[in-house]
Formats: C-alpha cells, structure tokens, sequence
C-alpha cells in the first residue's frame, strides 16, 4: 500500500506518552552506561538540546549520576515547518572544550541539521536520541527507535488531555 501524496506529516502519527517517553529515555540511559570516556565509563557532562531534549536529559542525568547538566539551544523548527538550525544560546565553553566526554541528549533526530550543527561545535561529543529518522540516523551515535521519516512524533509536551467524542456518538 503506497502513501497518499497529498498527506500532511502530523496525519501519519506516533503518539508518545509520558510514561512511554519515561521507559524510552531509561532505556538509552542503560544503552550508554559504562560507555563514556571519563573513569569507569562515566560522563563528564550532559548538554539537553532545547527544548525536545530537556526531558529525557533530565531522566539520563538521574539514571547515569551526572550531576554537570547545561543547554544548547537551537532552533530549526516553526510550527511543521523545517528551517535552517541556529544557536541560540550555547552551553558552558570552559566545560564544553571539543565535547570530549559530553553526552549531547535530543528527544528525536529528524533530518540531521540540528545534530549536524551541534557536531561541528562539539566534534568528539557523544550524541544520543530517544528516537531517530532514517535522514538524521548518520548524526546520531546512539538511539533507541527508528520510526519511518514520513511520521511525525506526536510528544507529551506537545499535547494536552481533553474530551473527545466517539467514533459513532453519545446517542
């Protein structure tokens, strides 16, 4: 079955949950334990790329004991709409150096240009996502699920609880 050419990138949707974001983030945090370059496999630091990668920085940050957390700040989305990534606020520099040691954390890696201009600041970073695209997947070093590039992920900060009708009705 092929798609219809006239679908809207929200129509093919993935849903997150707050638990489900939860048990994801946990997931990539036991993926890159031991793994870091510092004593025992730990990390220097983790950098949250905002405002996607906060949550799950948060739930790495407490699973992995890194307690040195900052942000990078970068935009290259309006509304559904893709645009060139800009920084618009950097992490620490003094901690930062080349990224040797950093785990930069993104909920989702969709085209690569957001992790591509993070890489180019911070070449020996580890980058890591909840979830990744086919077209972003060559930035990312570790991910936990691949969805199709043609799904938009629906996130819990996203949406909010309300009342829906059913299918066929209250009557």
């Amino acid at each position: 079955m092929s798609q219809r050419p006239d679908r809207l990138p929200h129509e093919k949707g993935f849903h997150i949950s707050w638990d489900q974001i939860h048990r994801d983030s946990r997931a990539l945090a036991w993926r890159l334990d031991g793994h870091g370059p510092m004593e025992g496999g730990a990390w220097k630091a983790i950098v949250a790329i905002t405002r996607g990668g906060m949550a799950p920085a948060m739930i790495i940050a407490r699973e992995l004991d890194v307690r040195m957390v900052d942000t990078i700040s970068v935009k290259s989305y309006n509304h559904q709409h893709q645009m060139d990534a800009v920084v618009l606020k950097a992490p620490d520099e003094a901690m930062m150096g080349d990224g040797e040691g950093i785990l930069v954390i993104d909920d989702l890696v969709d085209s690569g240009k957001t992790l591509e201009l993070v890489r180019k600041l911070y070449p020996k970073a580890h980058f890591a996502t909840v979830y990744a695209k086919p077209k972003g997947r060559p930035m990312v070093d570790t991910f936990i699920t691949e969805v199709s590039q043609d799904t938009w992920i629906f996130f819990p900060w996203d949406m909010a609880l309300q009342y829906v009708e059913p299918y066929r009705g209250t009557d």
